[in-house]
């Protein structure tokens, strides 16, 4: 039950997963074909699913249902967001922290890694060379720490939309960082930031405390589940969820996830933007627990089940995975992807060819060029997109979900995705990559009906073409 708000949680704050709940939800559901088939056309009108009728995916275990599940969420993503996928990079700026998360290579136990805290000049050479390589949205990584402070985070986010190299300039910032207070939330938001990231890691209570300890900062269950509340009630309208699959049974996270979407939805009008679903990797001075890792099969379950649950969201593959299997998986629901990205503090200017593990918080499965993956991507019929338009043009939070529930995003995201492509295509593609993307290029264009709208766009690549323009956007 929710009680009276106390100082620090959200004000509407009430521990809202229940373990014995969820874990019963899962032992009553059966396969039920005919019961699977209604919740799948419910969610391909675009409703979100209650947690119940998540439940029921999670347990339909029969080969047949389960690939229905699949088939329902590829169409959903078309319906949706088409075959558009957004890209981003993670940029490190601080890897100390007073946890012990037994999963991380950041925890304060362990003294063989490396700490590090990027100065300000370092920062900018970080993003010089992300820019360079041609990435226009990051997402901002902090320990959690004394050092890393709303204040701190602010002026970091400032100095990344500072720094320009050429065309190149970051126009979205997110960020992944600790709980804070309404007030830290505050200062964050006046930097303009995009996404304010919070990873629950386990909803599972007595997990969450084996793996974080008791006598630290994130041994805090509540304050953690209810910190994205406190951002949201502090102005930020767009958060994103995720889980770190691994440390429990990912049926009950898949509930744990889908609960705490619909928590923010009810109380606050506005679902996660993103949900993202990485999975443990090995890690420097990390001994892994093997219990509950989650194969590549559960994993294709787990993308589309979390689409069909939260139609609206964007969901995130991590290069934590291998190239193939992010390859196989990018039908089943996956909107956004990182490319060309380095965890090491300074790995975009220091680390070269290979991963140093004494320096990332994780392993990566996929340190390929942002180039090779753009080229993939559209060799494979997928249009990749750089586009901030919603977040510049006010389409956030409510004004998001009302665009994204019904599918009317994609009359933006297309169009918006070609003009960042393009840019990517003059800017910084290889000769074969920029190839690929003019012939990806008019089949789009091939696709849009003619009239104003279309002749306007054309013009807009066209002046992109010949160097006239840099950041339209409808």
């Amino acid at each position: 039950m929710c009680g009276m708000p106390a100082l620090k949680l959200s004000s509407k704050h009430c521990d809202f997963i229940n373990d014995d709940h969820l874990l019963g939800m899962l032992l009553r559901q059966r396969s039920d074909a005919v019961r699977i088939r209604e919740i799948i056309a419910k969610s391909l009108s675009k409703e979100p699913l209650t947690v119940e009728e998540t439940a029921a995916l999670v347990m339909a275990d029969d080969p047949e249902l389960v690939e229905e599940i699949f088939a329902a969420a590829s169409r959903l993503k078309q319906k949706v967001y088409g075959n558009r996928i957004v890209l981003f990079a993670p940029l490190y700026i601080g890897n100390n922290c007073v946890n012990d998360c037994s999963y991380c290579s950041f925890k304060r136990s362990n003294t063989g890694a490396v700490r590090r805290t990027l100065t300000e000049q370092e920062v900018r050479e970080q993003v010089i060379a992300l820019e360079e390589n041609g990435h226009k949205r990051l997402i901002l990584v902090f320990g959690e720490h004394r050092r890393y402070d709303p204040r701190f985070i602010a002026d970091t986010v400032r100095t990344v939309y500072a720094t320009k190299s050429g065309h190149g300039e970051i126009r979205r910032v997110n960020i992944n960082a600790a709980p804070l207070d309404h007030e830290g939330y505050a200062t964050i938001k006046e930097a303009g930031i995009g996404t304010y990231q919070i990873f629950q890691e386990t909803y599972h209570h007595s997990t969450y405390t084996r793996v974080h300890g008791k006598k630290t900062p994130k041994a805090d269950y509540l304050y953690r589940l209810h910190g994205l509340g406190r951002a949201m009630e502090a102005g930020l309208d767009d958060v994103g969820l995720g889980v770190l699959f691994g440390l429990f049974d990912w049926r009950f996270e898949v509930l744990g996830l889908v609960s705490h979407a619909l928590h923010l939805q009810h109380h606050y009008g506005v679902g996660p933007h993103t949900i993202s679903f990485p999975r443990l990797r090995p890690a420097h001075g990390v001994k892994s627990d093997s219990r509950h890792l989650v194969d590549d099969y559960d994993f294709k379950r787990i993308i589309a089940i979390l689409r069909l649950a939260v139609p609206y969201a964007g969901l995130i593959l991590t290069a934590r995975e291998n190239p193939d299997v992010r390859r196989s998986l990018m039908a089943f629901g996956v909107s956004q992807i990182d490319a060309g990205s380095r965890i090491e503090l300074g790995g975009y200017t220091e680390a070269g060819d290979a991963q140093v593990m004494e320096r990332e918080q994780f392993s990566l499965g996929d340190i390929r060029s942002l180039d090779e993956v753009m080229a993939e991507l559209m060799r494979d019929g997928y249009l990749p997109s750089f586009c901030t338009s919603c977040y510049r043009s006010g389409r956030t939070g409510e004004h998001f979900m009302e665009f994204s529930i019904p599918g009317f995003i994609k009359e933006f995201c297309t169009p918006n995705a070609l003009l960042t492509l393009q840019e990517y295509l003059e800017d910084y593609a290889s000769p074969e990559t920029q190839s690929v993307g003019e012939a990806l290029v008019a089949r789009e264009l091939q696709k849009l009906e003619d009239g104003d709208f279309k002749e306007t766009l054309c013009g807009r690549l066209s002046a992109i073409r010949q160097n006239k323009s840099r950041d339209c956007y409808f």
